[in-house]
């Protein structure tokens, strides 16, 4: 019987590999099949973690525990629902975990349907216990713009408090009690931090010309504002010892500003007595374009031990770190050099920050610590250099230290891994549960992006990731293959050669690999607008709608493409989403000679549409009409006209950050200019797609396109 069972096996085993050698291809949904981890978070006071895994779109909070970090899932969400789960907390003592779940309220007073369930789904807050158990519901939330879920815990792990429809809601965690509101104040709340001692609550209440810092005393419920003035004043930080607020202020604008030049937006820390709200400045940038507020500036501000403000700075056109002392003394460099820093975060003790840059390895993220030296009052201080945790062809992101001051976990990837989390040690990463890597992820049949280099038309470097099909790399290589250019969105988004830190681009990269598979070779350009090659190559003066010359880029990677042997030139195409969209557009209407085909999901394609609505009084700008002028000519709507290659568009209906109506208006343009156009619409979807089997279809019907339009098949 044993040697029946053994022959059983190996035959079982034989026909896998041979059933792998026949079909070497993989489908879109097995690319897609990979976890994609987020929310990655730690206990305060207990060796615990928590994150959350996407899987084919079912969302579920997991959780670990030092030394073994055994990985269990605490909540039993079923199927591809479309429901977020975000701002995942854990208590102090690790008992339970607290999130949010649901989308944001979008401009017509809706929570994200996607699912087209019958009863709108609403944006609500849960716990749930580390030991598992039934989620309980603390409150409703329904905040109203991107990424707004924030949920902040009490230093005891009693109370949770978060923005509500415009004002700050607090619940307790037992759910024993209804979660109330905090204030009836003017203006939009957001942005609660609880002071070390969990009597009293930070946060900004932002009234549209100015914003103010208002502290609210959870006993007495009663509030008094810092140092109230007319500009924008945010991100309150407090002291270790809660006496102290540091927060950022900028300038409020004054009316009647031209809106064609870029110019500056200084900056400055101020540090206030959070008895009195008297506060004064503390630092401030230049009134250079490099002293402008840098991204995540919010993000990056921590108020670490020994009377020290950590924060972030481009004021030598690179984004670094910078400390510098309450009790006086200039600004200390953390980091410097040709490279960026990103995700920061303290040690449970406030005196080392670990982070995340591109140091020595311009196209990936890893991670650094740098310790804070201690100083005496009044003198400066002497920070240690950085050391590198991570190095190598991986990618690290969101670090946290846990309780104990020495582990290190963060989200990870590769070329052929996706987001998963690990724990950092001396020799390298550990990935905390790996089970949950479905069987079918075709983690061996990736290939590994090739990195590469070139000149834009005004000689520019641009950097980006060749994708070759995968028989390229054999003894009998094809004549040649088609190629297509992926051009990213945001604008201000990194490609890397590896699964990607954002949901959206995790798919890109996914889809980028089912391309090559199919055949095609793949080039991801990192056009200009682009985060990590300094803050000048992320700030042009004339992109976008100011002239768009970030299209260049794109030109230059079908130009790259074209002098490839291996690559046959008239079969070009481009594909994107978002800013990505606009771009393809903008390819396909003034270069369809190079252009064969496009994909286009959800993209800009009329500036002017956006330019005069999203700026608050632009119509009193002395340049108004010719900022208008220049937005439409600057658009792919301007050069309809020349259009000829066939695209495929692609949009939610329930799109929050790019109107509806630039796909719908192209439409008709295009069928005005008799331009072979077809479309899929995706029913109450918003832009960053909900529901996993939307991602697979739009993929899937984009590789159908590409093979009908470029290679007939």
């Amino acid at each position: 019987m044993k040697l029946l069972r053994h022959l059983l096996l190996v035959s079982v085993i034989a026909v896998g590999v041979f059933a792998q050698q026949s079909k070497p291809g993989f489908s879109i949904e097995q690319v897609m099949s990979g976890p994609f981890s987020s929310e990655l978070t730690a206990a305060a006071h207990a060796p615990r973690i928590a994150w959350v895994f996407n899987l084919r779109g079912e969302r579920n909070v997991w959780v670990a525990e030092s030394p073994k970090f055994e990985a269990h899932q605490v909540t039993s969400y079923q199927g591809d629902d479309g429901q977020q789960i975000l701002s995942v907390r854990l208590t102090a003592g690790g008992e339970t975990v607290v999130y949010a779940r649901g989308s944001e309220v979008g401009g017509e007073g809706h929570v994200a349907n996607p699912a087209t369930d019958l009863k709108e789904p609403k944006q609500q807050v849960w716990a749930v216990d580390f030991a598992g158990g039934k989620p309980r519901l603390l409150g409703d939330m329904g905040c109203e713009e991107e990424d707004c879920a924030d949920i902040q815990l009490s230093p005891d792990g009693k109370s949770a408090v978060w923005m509500a429809k415009h004002h700050l809601m607090m619940a307790s965690v037992a759910g024993d009690k209804p979660a109330h509101q905090l204030t009836e104040l003017r203006g939009n709340e957001d942005g609660p931090q609880w002071s070390p001692d969990g009597k009293q609550i930070a946060f900004v209440t932002n009234r549209q010309t100015h914003s103010l810092i208002v502290i609210y005393d959870v006993a007495g419920e009663r509030v008094r504002y810092v140092a109230p003035n007319v500009d924008f004043n945010f991100a309150p930080r407090w002291s270790p010892d809660g006496k102290q607020i540091v927060y950022i202020r900028t300038a409020s604008l004054p009316g009647h500003l031209p809106l064609i030049p870029r110019r500056p937006r200084p900056w400055s820390l101020w540090l206030a007595d959070a008895a009195t709200g008297e506060a004064r400045e503390l630092w401030h940038s230049s009134n250079e374009m490099n002293g402008s507020i840098p991204p995540a500036a919010a993000e990056s501000l921590k108020f670490a031990s020994g009377g020290r403000v950590v924060f972030n700075s481009e004021q030598d056109g690179r984004n670094h770190l910078y400390a510098i002392s309450l009790y006086g003394g200039q600004q200390m460099r953390l980091t410097s050099g040709e490279f960026d820093v990103e995700d920061v975060a303290l040690s449970p003790e406030g005196d080392s920050v670990i982070f995340t840059s591109n140091q020595d390895d311009v196209e990936r993220r890893h991670i650094f610590k740098a310790d804070l030296a201690a100083f005496e009052s009044g003198k400066n201080f002497v920070p240690g250099p950085p050391v590198a945790l991570t190095q190598g062809k991986t990618i690290e992101w969101h670090p946290v230290m846990m309780a104990d001051g020495k582990t290190v976990v963060c989200l990870g990837s590769s070329a052929n891994s996706p987001g998963m989390p690990y724990r950092v040690t001396e020799k390298g990463r550990e990935m905390i549960a790996a089970s949950a890597i479905p069987a079918e992820f075709p983690s061996a049949l990736l290939v590994e992006p090739q990195l590469v280099t070139f000149r834009s038309e005004d000689g520019l470097e641009i950097h980006g990731q060749l994708f070759l099909p995968r028989n390229l790399s054999g003894e009998k290589k094809p004549a040649s293959v088609p190629a297509l250019i992926f051009v990213h969105g945001g604008p201000p988004r990194q490609m890397m050669p590896g699964f990607h830190y954002m949901y959206y681009y995790n798919n890109s990269y996914a889809a980028n690999q089912y391309l090559a598979n199919l055949g095609y070779a793949v080039l991801s350009v990192n056009y200009r607008l682009g985060v990590m090659y300094g803050r000048a190559f992320r700030d042009p003066a004339d992109a976008g709608w100011r002239g768009s010359s970030e299209y260049k880029d794109v030109v230059a990677g079908a130009r790259y493409l074209q002098g490839l042997p291996s690559v046959d030139r008239k079969r070009i195409g481009i594909w994107g989403g978002s800013y990505g969209g606009l771009l393809t557009a903008l390819a396909l209407a003034r270069n369809s000679d190079i252009f064969a085909a496009g994909v286009d999901f959800h993209g800009v394609h009329d500036w002017s549409m956006l330019i005069g609505p999203r700026n608050r009084g632009a119509e009193m700008a002395p340049d108004y009409e010719a900022a208008m002028k220049l937005a439409f000519e600057s658009s792919p709507v301007a050069s309809v006209s020349t259009w000829k290659s066939p695209v495929l568009l692609m949009h939610g209906d329930d799109d929050r950050n790019v109107p509806f109506r630039q796909t719908a208006d192209l439409a008709q343009r295009l069928k005005e200019q008799k331009v072979d156009f077809e479309e899929i619409i995706f029913p109450d979807e918003i832009h960053d797609f909900l529901l996993w089997k939307t991602w697979v279809r739009g993929y899937r019907a984009m590789g159908e396109f590409f093979g009908r339009k470029m290679t007939g098949k």
